[in-house]
C-alpha cells in the first residue's frame, strides 16, 4: 500500500487497522514523523512504545524481528518506532517479514529515503504494509492542514490566521500542530465546543510560546548573535529537535533571503523591498526586524557562500546521522561567527 501527503489522511484509519509495518519517507521529515505519530494514535491497541535506531538494526538485522515478536515484561501490547536513515533498516525489515508468529506494529521514519528506496520497494506491494512519501508542503497546503488540525481540536481558524501559523512555523507541520494544540488548550476548545480563534488569541499564544520552535536559533545564527548561541544549542538538545529539521529551517530562511536579495538588486532600497514583501504577505510581521538585520549581513557572494555551506552541512548530517547534532552545532557556530559584526 502506498500513500503521499495528498491521500495519507484518507488512508490512515484503514492502514492502522490493516497494516503491521509502516515506512514513512521523503524530503519532509517533519511530515513523515507527524504521520507516524498519527498512525500510532490510530492503532487499535498501541501499548508501549519501543524505540530503535537504524544504526542498531544495521548492526544487528535480527533485532527488529526479535523485538517485534517478544512479549513485554508485563505482557502488555507494544509497538516499535524506528528512526533510520536511508535503507539502514532494509535487512532488518526483510528478516521481520520472513519470521513466523504474530509481530507488533513497526513504524519506521526514514530520513533521506524515498519511495524508490529498497526498503520501500520491499513493502509497497504488500497488503500488510504502508509506504508513505512526504514532500515539503507549500504555504497553501500547510494552511489547509492547519485549518483541518484546528477543526479536529475544536479551534476554528480563518484563512489568514491559519496562514500566519503556517508561516511562523517555517512550514513545519509538527510545529504547526503543536501551536494548534496550545491554542486549543488556551481557548479550552474541543470538537464538542468549538471556539473561533482571533488575532488576539494568536498573539497571546505567540508571546507565551515564541521559544518553542526553530526560529530563535535561526535568528541568533544568521544575525551573528554568537552570545545567544550556547543557550539555543542547549535548548535544541533538551527539546530533542531533529538536526535535519533544524537545518531545513535555516535553508528556508536562506532561500527567503536570496529571493529578497534578488528583488533588491545591487542598489535597491532594502527598507522599501521589505515593506513590499510584508504587504504581499511574503514576510510575516514578526520576522521583519530579523530579516532586515540578516539581509544586510548576507548579500552577494556572502549569501552564495551561505547557501553552499548549508547544502554541504545538509549532506554531512545525512551521511553521519550518529554525530549529526555535533556536526550541526559546529556548522552553526561557524556561520554565526561569519555573520557577526566586524569590530
Amino acid at each position: 500500500m502506498k500513500a503521499t501527503q495528498k491521500d495519507f489522511a484518507g488512508q490512515a484509519q484503514r492502514a492502522a487497522q490493516q497494516c503491521s509495518v509502516f515506512f514513512f519517507c521523503g524530503p519532509d521529515e517533519a511530515a513523515a514523523s507527524a504521520a507516524a505519530g498519527r498512525i500510532a494514535a490510530l492503532l487499535p491497541d498501541p501499548g508501549e512504545r519501543v524505540e530503535l535506531s537504524g544504526v542498531d538494526l544495521r548492526k544487528d538485522p535480527v533485532l527488529l524481528g526479535d523485538e517485534a515478536r517478544s512479549i513485554s515484561l508485563f505482557g502488555d501490547s507494544r509497538h516499535i518506532w524506528v528512526r533510520a536513515s536511508g535503507d539502514e533498516a532494509l535487512d532488518a525489515v526483510g528478516n521481520l517479514l520472513l519470521g513466523t508468529g504474530e509481530a507488533c506494529p513497526v513504524l519506521i521514519v526514514a530520513t533521506s529515503a524515498t519511495d524508490k528506496s529498497r526498503t520501500a520497494k520491499l513493502l509497497e506491494k504488500r497488503n500488510d504494509a504502508l509506504v508513505a512519501m512526504f514532500y515539503p508542503p507549500d504555504l497553501g497546503d500547510l494552511t489547509q492542514s492547519v485549518r483541518a488540525m484546528g477543526d479536529a481540536l475544536g479551534v476554528r481558524l480563518n484563512g489568514e490566521l491559519a496562514q500566519q501559523i503556517a508561516r511562523s512555523c517555517g512550514l513545519d507541520v509538527r510545529l504547526a500542530g503543536s501551536e494548534i494544540e496550545k491554542l486549543a488548550l488556551y481557548l479550552d476548545a474541543s470538537p464538542a465546543r468549538p471556539i473561533a480563534a482571533t488575532q488576539d488569541h494568536l498573539d497571546d499564544i505567540a508571546a507565551k510560546t515564541e521559544d518553542d520552535g526553530f526560529m530563535p536559533l535561526v535568528n541568533a545564527v544568521l544575525s551573528g548573535e554568537s552570545n545567544k548561541l550556547p543557550a539555543e544549542l542547549r535548548r535544541m538538545h533538551e527539546l530533542s529537535l531533529n538536526p535535519v529539521g533544524v537545518l531545513l529551517a535555516f535553508e528556508r530562511r536562506a532561500t527567503q533571503l536570496a529571493q529578497l536579495a534578488a528583488r533588491i538588486g545591487t542598489r535597491g532600497d532594502i527598507n522599501a523591498a521589505i515593506d513590499a514583501e510584508k504587504r504581499a504577505r511574503r514576510i510575516f510581521w514578526k520576522d521583519v526586524r530579523d530579516i532586515d538585520k540578516q539581509i544586510r549581513r548576507w548579500r552577494g557572494p556572502r549569501l552564495d557562500r551561505l547557501l553552499n555551506r548549508l547544502t554541504e552541512l545538509h549532506r554531512d548530517l545525512i551521511e553521519n546521522s550518529q554525530t549529526a547534532e555535533l556536526l550541526l552545532a559546529q556548522g552553526l557556530a561557524e556561520i554565526a561567527r561569519a555573520a557577526a559584526p566586524r569590530r
